[in-house]
C-alpha cells in the first residue's frame, strides 16, 4: 500500500461518495476507485459498503480509516521535520478557517506575517468545523483557527480572543430604539441565521432563549425556509428587509453597504459572545511556525 491510496481512503471515509472524494484528491474517479479496489484486495477484507447514492466504511473500515489518518499524519510530521531542520518559516505552512472566521481573519493575518515573516509561505482555506478537524487530524492543514468548546484527541487550542455577538437590523426596525438587546427579545422576532452546519448558528440559538422555535414558528408562516450561506448574505438579506440577524463583530463592519439604512447595537450584558482559538496537532514540529501565526495578529 502507498500513502496515495491512504489518502483516497480517508478521502473516500470523509465524502462518503467517489466522485467527490476523487475531486478532493484531484484525481479521477476511476484512479481512486481502482485504488480502494486494490487496497481492500491487498488487505483482503471489504473496506466500504456500497450503496447506490453514499459510500460508507464497514466495522473494519472505520478502523482501518483510523489507522490511516494515523499513518498519513506521521508521514507528514516526518516531511515537517526535514523542512524544520532547513528553514522552520521556509516551506508552506497550511491553515485553515471556519467560514464565519476566515473572511474577517485572514486579512488581519495576512497583514500581520508579511511584516514579520514575509517570506513564509502560506496556504489558506476555509471550510466547517468537522472538515477542518479531519483535515487537521490527517496532516493536510498544520493549523486551523476554530471556535471552542473544540476537542480533538492530540490536538492542542490556544484562546486567541473573545469576540461578542451584536444585532444587526434595518433602522426603522422597532428594536432600534433599544441601546442594547436583550437576547431573549429576538424570539418576538424574525432572526435570520446560517444554515445547518455552521456553528455559529448553533452559538446563537443557544445564547438566545426560544430563538429556535421562533424560528420555526416564521418558516411555517412563511411556508419558507430563510438562511444564509454566510455572513456577508445574511448581511445582504437584511438589507433586503427579510429580517435581523445576529453577527460575531468581526463581520458587522457596514462599510461596504454604502447609504443602506442598517443599523447594529450590542446585547445587554453579559453579552453572548465566541473565543476563537488556534488548533494543532500536538506532535506538529514547526513550534516557530504556529508562534509566528499568532504573533501576527497580535501585530496587528
Amino acid at each position: 500500500m502507498t500513502l496515495t491510496e491512504l489518502r483516497y481512503l480517508v478521502a473516500l471515509a470523509e465524502c462518503g461518495h467517489f466522485r467527490k472524494a476523487a475531486d478532493t484528491c484531484n484525481v479521477s474517479q476511476p484512479t481512486l476507485s481502482i485504488a480502494i479496489k486494490k487496497l481492500e484486495e491487498e488487505l483482503g477484507v471489504d473496506l466500504f459498503e456500497r450503496a447506490r447514492h453514499k459510500v460508507s466504511p464497514t466495522p473494519i473500515g472505520v478502523q482501518v480509516v483510523s489507522q490511516a489518518r494515523t499513518v498519513l499524519q506521521e508521514a507528514s510530521n516526518l516531511v515537517a521535520l526535514a523542512e524544520q531542520g532547513k528553514d522552520p518559516l521556509g516551506s508552506v505552512l497550511s491553515v485553515g478557517a471556519i467560514y464565519t472566521v476566515g473572511p474577517y481573519l485572514f486579512p488581519r493575518l495576512l497583514s500581520g506575517l508579511r511584516r514579520i515573516a514575509p517570506d513564509m509561505p502560506l496556504y489558506i482555506e476555509e471550510s466547517y468545523t468537522a472538515a477542518l478537524r479531519g483535515k487537521l487530524s490527517s496532516g493536510a492543514l498544520d493549523a486551523i483557527f476554530v471556535a471552542l468548546p473544540f476537542t480533538e484527541p492530540d490536538v492542542v487550542t490556544r484562546a486567541l480572543f473573545d469576540e461578542p455577538f451584536v444585532v444587526l437590523m434595518p433602522d426603522d426596525h422597532p428594536l432600534v430604539k433599544e441601546t442594547t438587546i436583550d437576547p431573549a427579545a429576538l424570539a418576538d422576532h424574525k432572526v435570520l441565521l446560517m444554515g445547518e452546519g455552521h456553528c455559529f448558528r448553533d452559538q446563537v440559538l443557544e445564547a438566545c432563549p426560544g430563538l429556535q422555535e421562533s424560528i420555526i414558528e416564521h418558516n411555517a408562516r412563511d411556508h419558507a425556509t430563510v438562511e444564509g450561506s454566510s455572513l456577508e448574505t445574511l448581511k445582504h438579506m437584511v438589507a433586503g428587509g427579510l429580517g435581523i440577524t445576529v453577527l460575531p463583530e468581526s463581520a458587522a463592519s457596514l462599510a461596504l453597504y454604502g447609504d443602506t439604512h442598517l443599523t447594529v447595537r450590542p446585547f445587554s450584558d453579559p453579552p453572548p459572545a465566541r473565543t476563537i482559538a488556534l488548533a494543532w496537532r500536538v506532535s506538529y514540529p514547526r513550534h516557530q511556525a504556529i508562534d509566528i501565526l499568532t504573533d501576527a495578529l497580535r501585530d496587528e
